[in-house]
């Protein structure tokens, strides 16, 4: 099979085409062909070595934390899927760059006919990130404030639409281009974090959540609007939690975990065009196609960028 293989740390460039054998089934896996797969923030920062101490690798390694497609193969112990089912994963440490992967059944979850691969693969990951971020880490409560860094982006834009559907007081930053886009999706403030220091025009908000890579200043600042006893959420500083408690702030890295049930609420309000997963670009599934991904991805954009098969 076809795999597009992360050969060492550092830029796109290290990504090469490779053919390889089909992954070998243990007992409690399935194995699903690839139709669609992403450009996750996570996928970006293990090629990048950020996440060097939190995945460690031997390489060359696949990488794709999320995927949609279709189950052709299941062990004898697997009970929740069987082959032909349609399917979303989510790969802790990758795999999804390549035609057919071996997921452990826990990571997978079946979605409705009614629903293409290319709007659900991205809730494999980015969807469980933004819903278990609010409301298992964060516990959002109706009439709370809260803060989303990158209002635009893939983990973002299903925030603000989840928080607002509960009942949220939502500000986000985005870039200027993307201001009526970010309102759209329900939020009551948009800032331009090229203009304006949301440290010094932001009132009080009860939960941050961080996905900005720049060495820690919006994380730094995050703390200056935050309530006393707040909530803030980073998804790009593993570390944060070890950070010494200022005003009863808890400090939290979200990594998510499958979650069958929170899986199945990220559909239902697909389902109900309660949330929309916008698609910014599509990219050929290639070494070039999955490189000008990544590239993209370090780029402004709003949405979700895919890697699909047969572009």
């Amino acid at each position: 099979m076809k795999a597009i293989m992360m050969m060492d740390y550092g830029v796109s460039e290290a990504l090469q085409e490779q053919e390889i054998a089909k992954p070998e089934l243990k007992e409690n896996e399935a194995l699903v062909e690839m139709y669609v797969t992403t450009l996750n923030s996570g996928d970006h920062l293990i090629l990048t070595g950020a996440f060097r101490n939190v995945v460690p690798l031997r390489l060359p390694h696949i990488l794709g934390i999320e995927i949609a497609g279709i189950v052709r193969e299941v062990g004898e112990k697997v009970t929740r899927v069987k082959p032909g089912d349609r399917v979303i994963g989510l790969l802790p440490t990758g795999g999804g760059y390549a035609e057919y992967v071996a997921v452990d059944e826990t990571g997978l979850a079946v979605i409705p006919p009614t629903l293409s691969f290319q709007e659900t693969a991205a809730l494999s990951a980015v969807g469980l990130t933004a819903w278990q971020s609010l409301f298992r880490f964060g516990n959002l409560q109706s009439g709370q404030r809260i803060l989303i860094h990158a209002g635009a982006g893939a983990v973002g834009h299903i925030a603000v639409q989840l928080a607002k559907q509960h009942g949220a007081y939502v500000i986000a930053t985005a870039r200027a281009h993307n201001h009526e886009f970010v309102r759209q999706l329900g939020a009551d403030e948009v800032i331009d974090y090229n203009t304006t220091d949301f440290a010094e025009s932001v009132s009080p908000v009860d939960m941050v959540l961080d996905m900005v890579r720049d060495g820690g200043e919006t994380e730094r600042k995050s703390y200056t609007v935050l309530k006393d006893g707040g909530k803030l959420l980073s998804l790009v500083s593993p570390m944060i939690g070890q950070n010494e408690r200022i005003r009863g702030i808890e400090a939290l890295f979200v990594r998510p975990q499958p979650s069958n049930s929170d899986w199945s609420s990220l559909i239902r309000y697909v389902q109900e065009q309660k949330l929309k997963v916008h698609i910014d670009r599509i990219f050929p599934f290639t070494a070039k196609g999955v490189a000008e991904a990544h590239q993209a991805g370090e780029a402004s954009k709003k949405g979700q960028l895919l890697i699909c098969r047969n572009v």
